[in-house]
C-alpha cells in the first residue's frame, strides 16, 4: 500500500463489527491492520468473543463495549427465516441503541471517521460513515421476501457515506450476485477486493484434514459433533477448532485429533497451510481466507442459512470447493472424493493492493 503525504491528516476511526459469528470481526482485521501501519488512531467497538478475538489481535487498541444483535438461530432451519424476521423488533431495538452510542462514543472520543461491518445503525450526520457488506443482495427462501428485505438493507445502507464490498469488482468474483446485483444502493459502493488476515507460508503437511467450526449456536454444536463422529473412526490426523475462543476446558476425542478451542492469528494461518483439506461452513470471510491461500475446501453451509448454501453452491459449480449439506453429510466420502478432482483456483485480489488512504480520502469528496 503507498503511503500519503506525511502531511496528510491521520485520523481517528471507529471500527465495529456485527456480532453474526466470528467472521465479521476477523475480516476487519486487515484493515485495522492497515490502519494503523499509515499512522491512523483505531478504536474498536465489540462484546464477546469478537471483542476477544480483535483485543488479541490488537491489544493496544482501545476497546469499547459495543453490545451485538445478539441474534438467536432456529434448531430448525426450516424455521431459520421466520425465526430471525420474529427478531426483528430486537434488532431495530439493538440499531437504536447503536444510534444513541455513537452519538456519545463520537464526541468522547472525538471520533473522525466510522466504519461498520453491517452494523446499520453507526451511521452519523457529523461525520463520514462507511458501512462494509458483501450482502448487497440478502439471500432468502422466497424472492418476494429478498425484494423486501434488499429494499430495507438499501434504506440503511444509503445513509451512510460509501459501502466498501470485500469481492473483486471484475466479472471474475466470489460473492456473484449477493455482492454484484443489478441494482446498486444510491450510496457510492467501492470494491475492496477479498481480505485475508493470512500470508503464504512455506509450510510442510502435518494433517490430512483441518476442521473449523464457527458460526451461531445452536448450529455450531451440531456440526462439531457431526464432524467428530466421523473422523473418530477415520485414518489419518486431524485438527479440529473449535471456534468458541473464551472456552477454558479442552475436550480429547482421539490421540489422532488434535483439539483447540481457538488458536490465534498466526497459528490458525500456520494451521490451515499445514493441511491438506479444509472442512468448514460456507461463511463468506472463511471463504475470503481460504482462497487467499489456495486451500481445497469442503463445504458445509449452516442449514436454512440461504446465503451460505448460495456460496457453497456458487464455489462448487465453479470449481472452487466441494459442497454438501449437514443433513446428508459423509465426511469419509467428501474426503475421498477431494482427492480426486481438480480445485481451479482463480486469480484473487486482496485488500492488500487498495491505498486505504485514498479510499478514506474520497470519504470527504
Amino acid at each position: 500500500m503507498n503511503t500519503l503525504l506525511e502531511n496528510d491528516k491521520k485520523y481517528t476511526i471507529l471500527v465495529a463489527p456485527l456480532d453474526w459469528g466470528l467472521g465479521h470481526a476477523t475480516r476487519c482485521i486487515p484493515i485495522i491492520r492497515a490502519l494503523i501501519i499509515e499512522g491512523h488512531k483505531v478504536i474498536i467497538g465489540a462484546e464477546g468473543n469478537q471483542a476477544a478475538l480483535l483485543k488479541e489481535a490488537f491489544p493496544q487498541v482501545t476497546l469499547l463495549d459495543l453490545p451485538g444483535y445478539r441474534v438467536e438461530y432456529s434448531q430448525n432451519p426450516h424455521l431459520l427465516a421466520f425465526k430471525i424476521l420474529a427478531q426483528l423488533p430486537k434488532i431495530l431495538s439493538a440499531i437504536s441503541f447503536e444510534q444513541q452510542w455513537l452519538k456519545q462514543i463520537i464526541k468522547t472520543h472525538q471520533i473522525d471517521i466510522i466504519i461498520a461491518d453491517n452494523r446499520y445503525g453507526l451511521y452519523s450526520s457529523q461525520i463520514p460513515s462507511v458501512f462494509i457488506t458483501h450482502q448487497l443482495t440478502i439471500k432468502a427462501p422466497f424472492k418476494w421476501l429478498e425484494q423486501w428485505l434488499r429494499k430495507i438493507n438499501y434504506s440503511y445502507i444509503n445513509r451512510f457515506t460509501a459501502c466498501w464490498v470485500p469481492d473483486m469488482e471484475a466479472e471474475i468474483n466470489i460473492g456473484g450476485a449477493l455482492s454484484h446485483p443489478t441494482q446498486l444502493p444510491k450510496t457510492p459502493v467501492h470494491y475492496i477486493n477479498l481480505l485475508s488476515r493470512f500470508k503464504l507460508l512455506e509450510a510442510e503437511q502435518k494433517f490430512d484434514c483441518c476442521i473449523i467450526l464457527s458460526g451461531p449456536e445452536p448450529q455450531r454444536t451440531v456440526f462439531e459433533k457431526l464432524a467428530i463422529d466421523s473422523i473418530k473412526k477415520m485414518k489419518g490426523s486431524f485438527l479440529l477448532v473449535r471456534g468458541k475462543p473464551l472456552e477454558k476446558s479442552i475436550p480429547f476425542i482421539a490421540n489422532h485429533i488434535q483439539v483447540h478451542n481457538h488458536l490465534n492469528e498466526e497459528e490458525l494461518s500456520l494451521a490451515i497451510q499445514q493441511s491438506e483439506y479444509m472442512v468448514c461452513r460456507s461463511g463468506y470471510s472463511t471463504l475470503m481466507e481460504l482462497l487467499a491461500l489456495k486451500k481445497k475446501m469442503i463445504l458445509i453451509p449452516t442449514p436454512g442459512q440461504t446465503e451460505q448454501e448460495y456460496l457453497a453452491h456458487k464455489l462448487s459449480k465453479d470449481g472452487l470447493a466441494l459442497a454438501s449439506n449437514q443433513q446428508n453429510l459423509d465426511l469419509p466420502l467428501m474426503i475421498k472424493k477431494a482427492t480426486s478432482i481438480e480445485y481451479n483456483f482463480t486469480t484473487t485480489k486482496l485488500f492488500d493492493e487498495i491505498n486505504v488512504n485514498e479510499l478514506l480520502k474520497s470519504l470527504f469528496s
